[in-house]
């Protein structure tokens, strides 16, 4: 077939339509380092080179100093070391940066005597690309490539000229793009970018408007017609509308690793395929999980289309270096089974029993008598607001809450009650919620049926209660009653010789078990 040797590391590979010559073979594109390679019926044809960016004056003057031998290698490393920490490493150029990554003085010394006779630039280099139908949506027709840099610009080239037709900046670095629409008539980019954000691009704009502030970082991106999916780092798949609101959201079993888009005409589908870090792939129809695929080892990248003569067929690039084919069956079709989802149970049809003639009358009668019986609602609404807060009234007056309200002494009890019986022990806690104030003279008083109950405590005094600090007070209640009944205790808080207590509670005491066996 053909080999090509690149001069880094490749960051992407796309094909698209460049001429409307026949027969109508797509050319290749390459994204290596700061350029873009085309190949066309296999062969190089042409080497599209990023626009340099501006050199900092100050480094730009460092290294001039230092090729006409003002600065030696000592003071070159300190200019430059200074500037990394005033405009981070992305404001240098690459020789600086490799400068600064040398070890030692030696090392420092041969790099600086080897490159400080060239010419200094600074160039970006590409992050991530798509393609851009130009003026027709057909399969065949002229695409423009859009390319993500690492300076946070968005470039979309002329397939004919390659010349840049139009320029675009985030406000962090593009990894992952979505294209959609027409050059000629209306486009949306959508773009994930590193600082874990989605920003929105359209035609005429110039600056990325943000859309979705994500979780985690983003490690795929996917546009389905008027919803974006996204996955993360944390293990989670989101989707949201085109005006950033979130859809729905899934956490996965593992880490993802890469997804794909995978469109089967002939069902009318368009699911989304996961590579997953635990060896299989998974396949959703929007959140339900139709389908999984089991491999050997983790999965690298994955491409989804046409194969030869088959339409749908998913390419899975292992990270051992293996390279498997999956030809989808012609009797796949991919339904939701009924045991998914909690929503599912929603489009079960009920089975709605038919009118009767009790409900018919019911009917008319409710239709006839409907300003009648809305008034008798009301009042008898009325009536129940009248009565709770009378209720409340009551209780403030007789202090009969287990929370004081009063703005001198804040106090807060609580009661517990331990045992089977016919003895039982009662634990109440007191407890002061001011800030800083302290309460003094209280006493904890226990009131019951003295022909039912026998306290052996009845008065507890308390010392004092400083603020957040719980005071436990114990006592026992024998039942002495032979009919095996219950009834209520009432504990009470005093403060002094006042005549009404602060606080009160209403314990509703259980039968003893000694009259429960009998």
């Amino acid at each position: 077939m053909s080999e090509n040797t690149l001069i880094d590391l490749p960051t992407g590979v796309i094909t698209f339509h460049m001429d409307t010559t026949e027969p109508r073979v797509p050319a290749v594109a390459v994204a290596s380092g700061s350029y873009i390679y085309i190949y066309k019926n296999l062969r190089p044809y042409f080497k599209f080179t990023l626009p340099t960016l501006e050199v900092n004056s100050t480094e730009f003057d460092a290294w001039s100093q230092a090729r006409d031998e003002l600065l030696d290698v000592g003071m070159l490393y300190e200019i430059l070391d200074s500037l990394r920490q005033e405009v981070g490493e992305c404001g240098l150029t690459t020789r600086s940066q490799r400068f600064l990554m040398c070890p030692d003085h030696n090392s420092q010394a041969s790099f600086l005597n080897q490159h400080k006779g060239f010419i200094l630039k600074r160039q970006t280099v590409v992050t991530c690309f798509a393609t851009l139908k130009k003026s027709h949506a057909e399969d065949d027709a002229i695409s423009c490539l859009v390319l993500g840099t690492e300076s946070a610009n968005i470039f979309i080239l002329d397939p004919e000229a390659f010349t840049i037709l139009n320029s675009m900046s985030l406000s962090s670095v593009p990894v992952f793009l979505s294209v959609s629409g027409l050059y000629d008539v209306e486009y949306r980019i959508i773009v994930a970018c590193r600082n874990g954000q989605i920003y929105t691009l359209k035609r005429g704009t110039k600056i990325g408007r943000p859309t979705v502030e994500l979780t985690s970082q983003p490690v795929g991106l996917l546009r389905r017609d008027k919803s974006i999916i996204v996955a993360t780092m944390d293990q989670n798949l989101h989707s949201f509308n085109n005006k950033g609101k979130r859809l729905w959201s899934l956490k996965l079993p593992a880490a993802i690793i890469c997804m794909e888009t995978l469109e089967i005409r002939t069902l009318g589908l368009t699911l989304t395929a996961l590579g997953m870090a635990d060896h299989r792939v998974m396949i959703y129809r929007d959140k339900h999980l139709v389908d999984t695929i089991y491999t050997e080892d983790q999965i690298s990248a994955m491409k989804f289309g046409r194969f030869g003569r088959e339409d749908n067929t998913l390419v899975l690039v292992m990270k051992g270096g293996g390279l498997v084919v999956k030809i989808l069956k012609r009797t796949a079709r991919f339904e939701i089974e009924e045991t998914q989802g909690p929503g599912h149970a929603h489009a079960v049809k009920l089975n709605i029993p038919k009118k009767t003639k009790l409900f018919v009358d019911q009917t008319m009668r409710e239709r006839e008598n409907c300003v009648l019986m809305h008034r008798v609602f009301q009042h008898d609404l009325y009536r129940l607001r009248l009565n709770t807060a009378r209720a409340y009234v009551q209780a403030l007056e007789t202090s009969s809450n287990p929370v004081s309200l009063s703005e001198t002494e804040p106090l807060k009890l609580s009661a517990q009650v331990l045992g089977l019986g016919p003895t039982f022990k009662l634990r109440v806690e007191l407890q002061n919620t001011s800030s800083a104030s302290p309460s003094l003279q209280l006493a904890v008083i226990f009131h019951c049926d003295d022909h039912i109950y026998n306290v052996n405590k009845s008065y507890i005094q308390i010392p004092m209660l400083i603020p957040g600090i719980i005071h436990v007070a114990e006592t026992l209640i024998t039942c002495i009653s032979e009919l095996g009944i219950s009834d209520t205790v009432r504990v009470f808080v005093v403060k002094g010789k006042a005549s009404r207590p602060l606080l009160t509670a209403v314990i509703n005491m259980p039968v003893a078990e000694v009259f429960m066996g009998s």
